[in-house]
């Protein structure tokens, strides 16, 4: 391999007639002059004598093709492989023509590539085009994972990329961009099972219902196999998690109340919230006095209040009526439209299960070194978000001000927040309850050690503030134009690379840090666990039709052989669930026969069926 054609100080053409180049390969260029200097290609092609070089508009140039023929190449006669090679470092002199060229040993190439020790840090794939650089690591950087390629489970075939978790402190926070199928879900679902085995606390927001660690992946060695089962909860909004109404705030309650109703309340709501919510209020209290509230508003007067407990003769009812005097002295100016839109959030709330249970579970895992995986629909998480990530985040920073102080207070560890379907926490153009925290946390959680990793289909409808204090970014395969220029817009991925992203395999993901300085592509490894939402629906489908015969067969096995004149009295036989009548046992019968559970015959007294 030989420098060709003319060259500068940041890029040069290379050529060999033996071995092809691929997409970002690291290649070592020895100058005379200037020794060692190191390359990444970045575009690459092959020619043939069926082939001109000179094809308009291709990379190649005239000098190319001259110096080839100088260097003694022949163009006719040999397949040739050009690579555009970009320099790492910017060369002093522009590379001498000719200067040979090579792959690299691992140690010539490592703190490119390797930026953490495996025990700090996050093993998440391998990073592509370094095959040829396995065979000279050390031993403890091999076999330590394996990959999902072309539908076959392979063993790691090259340099491990591991992410310093550690270089979060001084660049936080992660993003995870790709449309659907591009494999985001399964990058997140990586990075969270790296966070376990380093039983680092984190807090998972999952609107799916798949991040659950509990399943290991299937015929695989059990080296590679990891129990997750006491570093992971499922908690579900309203069973295993929620709101402990007499601990909120009145702007806990405003946050909620507004979440409730997509967006944020109305001035006049908000004054209601203030006057009628009382400190240690329970659910009831408050919804009573709101109720008592509304009705009393909507009789209209003090004196029609009194008109109506006179004509009561139940000292119950009457009672309610003083309470709703009392209330109405004090409340009685509110308006009555803001007055109601705040009770019919809070009862929709209510019927949600959001004031089931508290956050007492979370924190819990949170200080065991856990993973807290809070599931729910996503309207729900919306609402229960705004509370829960502030209460959490508002108790490690009371926690590292306190330690400013010299105060003693107990310990809150620092954190991370991982959320799916980000977009809908975090919108860009107009405000949520939880886009408020979160902008907080992304300027400045890092000082109190809380984390955000954003995993998104769309980041071009997430919060620009947010997404521009994301200083590692992982990009799957990306199809839509406005999404790719906001990827481009906040990463240093280059023009070649924004190119290939619609064409990306799921799986195979672009890694912007701030800590590598370049974009590193890389595949994302095998998981250790796996979701049920993995399952093709059509073969799911089948699984289920199978499983439907075998039982039918179970049921009518013991009858065989049967004969179409014995219908009747084999219906009275079985279990009338699974075979309803007449028709329903023909028609299993024909099933069965067609898929091979068993035979059809014929004899002299007619049809029958038995066992194959």
């Amino acid at each position: 391999m030989q420098v060709v054609g003319i060259t500068n100080q940041q890029e040069v053409f290379v050529v060999s007639d033996k071995t092809p180049f691929k997409i970002n390969q690291i290649l070592v260029i020895n100058d005379e002059r200037q020794g060692l200097l190191r390359g990444e290609v970045v575009e690459t092609s092959a020619y043939n004598r069926f082939i001109p070089l000179d094809i308009n508009g291709d990379f190649v140039d005239k000098s190319v093709i001259a110096s080839l023929k100088a260097l003694g190449y022949s163009i006719d006669e040999n397949t040739l492989y050009i690579a555009k090679v970009r320099l790492m470092v910017e060369a002093e002199y522009p590379i001498q023509v000719g200067s040979e060229v090579r792959v690299p040993k691992f140690d010539e190439v490592k703190d490119l590539l390797l930026k953490s020790k495996l025990e700090s840090g996050l093993v998440l794939g391998v990073i592509k085009s370094s095959e040829e650089l396995y065979d000279t690591m050390e031993d403890e950087l091999k076999d330590r994972f394996l990959l999902y390629q072309d539908g076959k489970i392979i063993n790691q075939n090259g340099v491990p990329f591991i992410f310093d978790i550690a270089s979060m402190q001084q660049y936080p926070h992660i993003g995870i961009f790709g449309g659907s199928g591009s494999g985001k879900s399964f990058g997140l679902r990586v990075i969270l099972e790296e966070l376990m085995k380093k039983n680092i606390p984190t807090v998972v927001l999952d609107p799916h219902f798949e991040m659950n660690f509990r399943e290991n992946q299937k015929d695989i060695d059990i080296k590679y196999q990891y129990d997750f089962i006491d570093r992971f909860e499922c908690l579900e909004i309203g069973k295993a998690v929620g709101v402990k109404f007499d601990n909120l705030t009145n702007r806990d309650l405003i946050n909620l109340i507004g979440a409730a109703s997509a967006g944020t309340l109305t001035d006049s709501m908000t004054n209601v919230i203030e006057q009628v919510h009382k400190n240690k209020d329970t659910y009831f209290s408050f919804e009573r006095r709101l109720s008592l509230l509304k009705e009393a508003l909507e009789i209209g007067s003090e004196k029609k209040i009194l008109d109506r407990k006179a004509k009561c003769d139940d000292d119950m009812d009457a009672g309610k009526f003083d309470e709703m005097i009392e209330v109405y002295r004090e409340f009685g100016s509110l308006p009555p439209q803001s007055v109601n839109g705040v009770l019919w959030r809070l009862q929709r709330l209510y019927k949600d299960g959001i004031f089931t249970n508290d956050i007492t579970r979370v924190e819990k895992c949170l200080k065991d070194g856990k993973i807290a995986v809070v599931q729910g629909p996503i309207k729900l998480l919306n609402v229960f978000s705004t509370y829960l990530i502030s209460n959490i985040y508002h108790k490690r920073r009371d926690y590292r001000d306190s330690v400013q102080r010299g105060e003693k207070k107990d310990f809150f560890p620092p954190f991370i927040i991982a959320f799916d379907e980000s977009h809908n926490f975090a919108p860009k153009g107009y405000d949520t309850p939880s886009k408020s925290i979160i902008k907080e946390i992304a300027q400045e959680g890092r000082k109190y050690g809380v984390f955000l990793i954003l995993a998104t289909q769309r980041p071009t409808l997430l919060d620009e503030t947010v997404t521009a204090q994301l200083n590692t970014k992982l990009v799957f395969r990306t199809v839509r134009a406005s999404d790719i220029a906001t990827i481009k817009e906040e990463t240093d991925i280059t023009n070649e690379e924004a190119k290939r992203l619609p064409y990306l395999r799921s799986g195979d993901v672009f890694i912007s840090s701030a800590l590598f300085g370049r974009t590193v592509p890389v595949r994302i490894r095998l998981s250790h666990t796996t979701t049920s939402h993995t399952q093709n629906p059509f073969d799911e489908l089948l699984s289920f039709r199978d499983k439907k015969y075998e039982e039918v067969y179970q049921e009518i096995e013991k009858f065989l052989p049967i004969y179409t004149t014995d219908l009747l009295n084999i219906l009275t036989k079985v279990n009338r669930d699974k075979i309803k009548d007449i028709e329903d046992l023909k028609y299993y019968l024909d099933e069965l026969s067609k898929r091979g559970f068993i035979t059809k015959n014929s004899a002299f007294l007619g049809e029958y069926y038995d066992r194959k």
